[in-house]
């Protein structure tokens, strides 16, 4: 996925407004004209950097003159201890703009951290690990940009993106006879051609009806590895397998050898832990000695 420019520069206006529109009150009490100062982020975690490019963007709109030298930059992995980006400037624009610029950083390198880790979890098996919807919103595409970043794909981006029939559709279809089965072809009466099928399932039974409705994609939704492969040998290759549902860092590669090909998790934007890192600001050397 390319970087989304055009979202991060909207972002950061909207994390600056929000901090900063009625302006910086114990800033402004403590210090009434310019304080040189020098700033290092430095990871306190292993992590994969992911939003150093809106960090960057909201330092530069609160303040232009800053200077900055970059060590790392989106994508690239850092080491517990290992500095991202150095600042130099006015003290006082660098506090105005820390809150922004880490929540950016320590959120996106988050996510694509923990992408990684799934990632890395299924290795060896022909497996894609994929996100879902369940994004913050307004970060959309700051954080299907990050899990990329991770190593992860991105599922739909919105629900223009295809066609994916979940138990709420097939609950308006109950009525129905073989509802699963009707879905599907009521998806491929209607649909794009571009659009990709996928069908929701939760048993063996609606598995079946799924096969005679054509999907492309079969997701299995909650089940357990051994029900997952007992549905592989079900499907054999008619479609596509997706699990989802109940994905952790301690079952996902047993669902990866259970024959899966996509496995979705949500909880690589919904719930993800923010990649712990800090802002350390100092007196550049002839300031303290100024001072002392």
């Amino acid at each position: 996925m390319q970087l989304p420019a055009a979202d991060i520069r909207r972002t950061v206006r909207q994390g600056l407004e929000e901090d900063l529109a009625q302006g910086d009150a114990t800033t402004s009490a403590l210090f009434s004209s310019p304080v040189p100062a020098q700033a290092r982020i430095i990871a306190q975690q292993p992590l994969i950097v992911a939003g150093m490019a809106a960090a960057i963007q909201t330092f530069l709109l609160v303040d232009p003159s800053l200077r900055m030298s970059i060590f790392k930059h989106d994508g690239d992995r850092a080491k517990n201890g290992e500095s991202l980006i150095a600042l130099e400037g006015d003290g006082r624009s660098i506090l105005q703009a820390e809150r922004v610029a880490l929540n950016f950083l320590q959120h996106l390198s988050g996510i694509a951290t923990l992408t990684g880790r799934f990632c890395r979890a299924v290795r060896g098996y022909s497996v894609t690990i994929l996100d879902t919807r369940k994004t913050l919103p307004g970060w959309r595409a700051l954080q299907k940009w990050a899990v990329s970043l991770g190593g992860g794909m991105n599922h739909r981006q919105s629900l223009s993106d295809g066609i994916l029939i979940k138990d709420n559709h097939l609950a308006l279809l109950r009525k129905e006879r073989r509802p699963v089965e009707k879905a599907c072809r009521s998806a491929r009466t209607h649909r794009s051609p571009t659009l990709p099928i996928i069908v929701e399932v939760e048993s063996l039974a609606e598995v079946r009806q799924a096969l005679a409705g054509k999907p492309d994609i079969i997701l299995l939704d909650n089940m357990s590895p051994r029900m997952v492969r007992r549905a592989v040998d079900l499907i054999k290759k008619k479609a596509l397998v997706e699990v989802s549902g109940g994905i952790t860092l301690k079952n996902v590669r047993d669902m990866a050898a259970a024959g899966a090909d996509r496995i979705s998790v949500g909880a690589l934007t919904h719930s993800v832990p923010a990649a712990a890192m800090s802002l350390v600001l100092t007196l550049p050397p002839r300031s303290r000695s100024r001072n002392t």
